[in-house]
């Protein structure tokens, strides 16, 4: 990305990204006199906005000397002043293709999806095909001319590739910045449904600890339960139905950090039903008769992913102000493994 193009503000609230990508480098000159860094960059970065400017400062995606600053920090002669966002630097513009996804409700101003699990959210390197942003720029291309309407899709938010259930995207600039104001004040209420390893001996609670990149294999999320890495994270959960050696657990964000849930569990050493990444994807409960391990393998390959489904998304309409709420179905894969475990557990206390 060029200095002659805008940075996009869904690329930085609540992202849920595997990496950060220096798109903006600026060493301040030595005749800089003392100024705000969103007023700074407001006369350096073509084609922004100081509300961008701020809203990235508060995501952590603008770097003084490599720590991250506020909006209100005040540039001195030298400093190194970095732009990171969640995707690479594009080498080439998105392509639009003509894929299928499920539209559950649009309107002038946002689209909400439910995204089949298997499909990439966003672009990667050696990966700008097949995407749903790669799908949402073909269905945007159809959307009438008009200088409020983003010329690419307003991606706010993420969910993983093998993770399915809905997203909100905007459509015009107005709805992009109040939803990832929305986001960055936490007063989006999203509920997931997770299939994780073993019993619990409480009804609900809560699970805190700042997630970050883990030290060794950067591919995957750790928690650092004394803060000294990661950002912030609270994970709320409730347990909704029991098979003894699984849970069916509801989960409410707090907070939106990569692969929280995920981690999180694996943390209170529930990990996810075939999470690979996290060590679900083998028997970690249950007995070690044949039978039973053919019965995991077997619902492994009917879902071969993580048991993770964003089933609700609530928030209110940037525009006209009404409160929206949209539930998601499970998939069939998910609520399959579910009715599977409901009769082995059914036919085991028969037995």
């Amino acid at each position: 990305m060029s200095d002659s193009e805008q940075f996009n503000s869904g690329d930085f609230e609540n992202q849920e990204q595997d990496e950060l990508y220096e798109h903006h480098r600026i060493i301040v000159d030595k005749g800089q006199s003392l100024l705000r860094i969103d007023k700074f960059l407001m006369n350096r970065l073509e084609h922004t906005s100081r509300n961008r400017i701020q809203q990235a400062c508060d995501a952590g995606n603008i770097l003084v000397n490599g720590k991250e600053i506020k909006s209100s920090y005040k540039v001195k002669p030298g400093d190194q002043i970095q732009v990171v966002l969640p995707e690479p630097v594009r080498e080439i513009e998105l392509i639009p293709q003509n894929l299928p996804i499920n539209i559950v409700f649009e309107d002038h101003d946002l689209v909400i999806l439910d995204k089949a699990a298997g499909m990439v959210v966003h672009p990667a390197y050696g990966n700008y095909t097949g995407t749903l942003m790669n799908a949402l720029v073909y269905h945007f291309s159809n959307l009438p001319a008009s200088e409020h309407n983003l010329n690419r899709p307003g991606l706010i938010h993420r969910i993983d590739k093998n993770t399915s259930g809905l997203l909100v995207i905007a459509k015009t600039e107005k709805a992009m910045t109040k939803l990832a104001k929305e986001f960055f004040d936490r007063t989006i209420e999203r509920k997931y449904l997770a299939l994780v390893w073993g019993d619990f001996k409480e009804d609900e609670g809560t699970i805190t600890g700042n997630v970050g990149r883990n030290l060794k294999d950067r591919k995957v999320m750790d928690v650092f339960p004394e803060g000294d890495h990661g950002k912030h994270a609270v994970t709320h959960y409730k347990v909704i139905e029991r098979f003894g050696y699984l849970t069916l657990v509801e989960c409410k964000l707090e907070t939106g950090r990569t692969h929280q849930i995920r981690v999180h569990m694996k943390y209170i050493n529930h990990p996810l039903f075939n999470d690979e990444s996290y060590g679900g994807n083998r028997i970690l409960k249950g007995t070690t008769f044949s039978k039973y391990k053919q019965f995991v393998e077997n619902c492994f390959e009917i879902m071969p992913r993580q048991a993770l489904h964003a089933k609700t998304l609530g928030f209110v309409h940037p525009v006209n102000g009404k409160k929206m709420f949209f539930e998601s179905p499970l998939p069939e894969d998910f609520s399959t493994v579910l009715e599977k475990w409901r009769n082995y557990i059914r036919h085991k206390k028969e037995d």
